[in-house]
């Protein structure tokens, strides 16, 4: 009898196991490569680190203090400018088209200190720069893409002091021209680049009137070196704003040498037109 009683009770725990069940373990869930959801806080600042240059930052609330780090285009700091504030957003477009959108919540004991956007979720359609902005990525791409063709332009070289400055390839792409810069130092001597200009000018200087001079600055270079090293050669190539060069004038490539006097011009006089050779982004592939 005793042993029915307790079979009994066992069947009866069983039943109302089973009717009402113990609640599971929580279970956290890790969203991997999305930083769309950001924490920050009042007392500790969060520095998000983009692949590309910033170039329009918008805050969704007054509540956050956004700024971009000093001497550097591609990071931001941000932080709360008051405590508890309500949920917002952060909005950040990059010179690469990219547009990135942030949630931001507040939290003081475990912000996000270091954040990597490549890693957050990221658009680039529509994305439409003006010149000045032009976009940064596609200028990188088309300027190697200037660099590696075999397509040669002749008869723009200047030697002297067993130093030569020669521009050997003109390409154009839309709004932006791209010339491939040879350095070449046969001397024993490392060459160290002061100044590197382009500028428009008159071809033939009157005593009675002066001489005018536009400078074009590079909206892109493929290296930031400047120094050609001895008995060696470097080839740059330079992304210019698209331009044409006047009758009686002529464009100067004009480089000076730092703490010396091999200093070096080439000159491209109105027939640029005939030295240009296009490139186009079918070229490029496309990340």
């Amino acid at each position: 009898m005793k042993k029915i009683k307790h079979l009994l009770l066992i069947g009866w725990l069983l039943i109302c196991s089973c009717a009402y069940p113990q609640p599971a373990a929580k279970e956290t869930v890790f969203y991997e490569d999305n930083y769309s959801n950001l924490q920050i806080g009042f007392s500790k600042t969060t520095s998000i680190v983009f692949p590309y240059a910033i170039k329009s930052i918008d805050k969704g609330s007054s509540d956050v203090l956004v700024q971009k780090a000093k001497g550097v285009e591609n990071i931001l700091l941000v932080k709360a400018a008051k405590q508890y504030f309500f949920q917002t957003n952060l909005t950040i477009v990059t010179s690469d088209g990219r547009l990135y959108v942030f949630v931001l919540n507040y939290d003081e004991d475990c912000p996000d200190l270091s954040i990597k956007a490549e890693n957050a979720v990221a658009a680039s359609k529509d994305i439409l720069f003006s010149l000045e902005n032009e976009n940064q990525k596609k200028i990188e791409q088309l300027a190697s893409l200037a660099l590696s063709k075999k397509k040669k332009t002749g008869g723009l070289k200047k030697s002297k002091f067993r130093i030569s400055l020669e521009v050997n390839g003109i390409f154009i792409h839309q709004d932006v021209l791209y010339l491939r810069v040879v350095f070449e130092n046969r001397s024993k001597i490392n060459y160290d680049i002061d100044q590197l200009r382009f500028f428009i000018r008159d071809q033939r200087k009157s005593k009675r009137t002066a001489s005018q001079e536009i400078e074009l600055q590079p909206l892109y270079s493929t290296s930031s070196s400047s120094v050609v090293p001895y008995k060696s050669e470097v080839v740059k190539v330079f992304a210019l704003e698209k331009f044409t060069i006047p009758e009686n004038k002529y464009l100067t490539l004009q480089m000076i040498e730092k703490n010396g006097g091999r200093h070096l011009e080439v000159d491209i006089n109105d027939n640029l037109t005939d030295k240009v050779f296009p490139i186009g982004e079918s070229s490029i592939t496309s990340n």
